[in-house]
């Protein structure tokens, strides 16, 4: 008597039963087929009369020479610009140079990983970054991944760092202007959302302060911020940190920290990473603004990848094409037209100058990318005046149609009368006996840049500036010594902040000044400066 035949797991339908098996045929009724043995074998040899898959075909490459940040890579003929390669140290690169034996990558992690004779292959990808809203108050590095200690960021989106600036027909005029809460910034040399204004100057004027003051007078707006640090040191980068958290900012802040010890390849991709970040936003219809804290590390960390790939240097050793490398990536900010949503995406790239030369390689390169600078001036700085701003060398070009109504009105001979005063400085500086008329100028001037001095980490509403701007150019600090003008500011911001809010928030709204409120100010600014003892003041001339 033949045994019960024994079906193997695997083998049974949803149903439990040999009928669920593709291709077994069933019995009339839909049961179990009458020879269950004859069934399988048919089943069977059909399996095997099946045509084999055809192999799966992958590049392998070899890498024949690693450098510091680079690796040279032969046998992948196929790879594209722009490719991510993994290495099977499970490290990764991205191809930078196309030769027709071999492939130029720039390492994005530590170079000690990887060796020669180790294979490498395509992904058929380009590098990506995490977009989204979980990046919000968090610390990453330049390809997105958090270096904050909190947990992993929880993002679902990914995004190539590379992309398309927006065409022509896709841009609006800059229209809306973006508030510093500095005065000197927001009264001579306004920026608009959707701008790109350049802060320039040499090592220690207050770049890093004017970009973080920026985005700390954001907390009362509905701009969200990007930092991107390139090349800066650790303790730099927390105290960043430590400002946006203690004044509100952190949340609605994303930091990206690429130090000088790590791969020049992640300074590299850094803010292009950052960029994309912010298009996610700005897709969104929300307005973006990044900081670019400093552009010469990142055209330094450029050439440094071009020198170890051989490339043919130019000026000052910088390869041929480090001014496409950042104009591709500042043309993708700009204000956007209704179609694509209406937001912005404000930039402010910062780059340190040596001796004052403004006439250098990357800063001339930037200058002329961008839609304006802020030069802040190491003479100021050693006559203690901060922020730095050198108004005669600052320019915007595009953020005067954006500037705030009621600053504009009140700002408008401010130029004039600095510019006045430091050449009638200079003539005064031989010793010439000059006429009351004059000295009243060098007064009225001393006060006025005296009136532009501010604290960093304080950004000024804008009914603090109008109040200050009034006083100053009226001449309520004529005749006033340092520390009293300073005294007297801090009397009069918060005069102004209690008795005119009405005033602050119809300031917001662009409105103008009428004649009736300029009185109001001046009567407020009057009574705060008539505060100071008159001991304090010095003769009027």
């Amino acid at each position: 008597m033949r045994p019960p035949c024994v079906m193997k797991k695997g083998m049974m339908g949803s149903e439990g039963s040999a009928a669920g098996v593709s291709g077994l045929p069933r019995a009339p009724g839909g049961g179990v087929p009458r020879d269950p043995d004859r069934a399988f074998a048919r089943w069977r040899s059909r399996l095997l009369d099946l045509p084999a898959p055809g192999p799966t075909l992958s590049e392998m490459g070899v890498v024949t020479d690693v450098g510091d940040g680079v690796a040279t890579v032969s046998g992948l003929m196929q790879a594209l610009a722009d490719e991510l390669i993994v290495f099977d140290s499970g490290a990764h690169g991205v191809v930078l140079d196309l030769e027709p034996d071999r492939l130029g990558v720039v390492l994005l992690g530590p170079a000690e990983m990887i060796r020669p004779g180790e294979s490498a292959r395509r992904t058929r990808k380009v590098v990506s970054v995490p977009v989204g809203a979980a990046l919000l108050g968090r610390v990453v590095d330049g390809l997105g991944r958090p270096i904050d200690g909190l947990g992993p960021v929880r993002a679902t989106l990914q995004r190539p760092v590379e992309a398309e600036a927006p065409r022509i027909l896709e841009r609006a005029p800059v229209s809306r202007a973006l508030l510093t809460g500095i005065k000197a910034v927001d009264a001579a040399i306004p920026v608009g959302l959707g701008q790109r204004q350049l802060i320039i100057g040499d090592r220690q004027t207050g770049k890093t302060s004017m970009a973080i003051d920026t985005m700390l007078n954001q907390r009362d707006s509905a701009v969200l911020c990007i930092y991107c640090a390139i090349g800066q040191r650790g303790d730099a980068v927390a105290r960043v940190i430590r400002a946006l958290t203690e004044n509100g900012m952190r949340s609605r802040s994303i930091v990206m920290h690429v130090g000088d010890e790590e791969a020049p390849g992640l300074a590299y991709m850094a803010p292009y990473g950052a960029m994309t970040m912010a298009e996610y936003f700005a897709a969104q219809g929300q307005d973006v603004l990044v900081v670019f804290d400093d552009m010469t590390h990142h055209a330094r960390a450029y050439r440094e990848l071009s020198l170890l790939l051989r490339r043919p240097p130019g000026r000052e050793a910088f390869p041929g094409d480090i001014f496409y490398v950042h104009a591709r990536l500042l043309e993708r900010a700009g204000q956007f037209s209704e179609a694509l949503g209406g937001s912005s995406i404000t930039v402010l790239p910062v780059v340190e100058t040596e001796a004052e030369n403004l006439a250098a390689y990357i800063p001339t390169n930037l200058i002329s990318i961008t839609d304006g600078q802020i030069y802040l001036s190491p003479r100021l700085v050693r006559r203690n005046q901060f922020p730095a701003v050198d108004l005669g060398l600052s320019v915007s070009r595009v953020g005067g149609k954006a500037q705030n109504r009621s600053l504009r009105d009140v700002s408008g001979n401010l130029r004039v009368t600095l510019s006045q005063f430091e050449e009638l400085e200079d003539f005064a500086r031989f010793g010439t006996r000059l006429d009351d008329t004059a000295r009243a100028h060098l007064a009225r001037g001393a006060a006025v840049r005296m009136a532009l001095r501010q604290a960093e980490r304080d950004p000024m509403p804008v009914i603090e500036q109008l109040a200050v701007l009034i006083a100053a150019m009226e001449g309520l600090f004529d005749g006033l010594s340092a520390s009293r003008v300073m005294a007297a500011m801090g009397q009069l911001r918060v005069a102004a902040r209690q008795a005119l809010p009405d005033l602050q928030a119809q300031a917001m709204t662009g409105a103008r000044l009428g004649q009736d409120d300029r009185q109001r100010i001046l009567q407020v600014a009057r009574e705060a400066v008539g505060g100071v003892p008159p001991a304090a003041r010095r003769g009027r001339p």
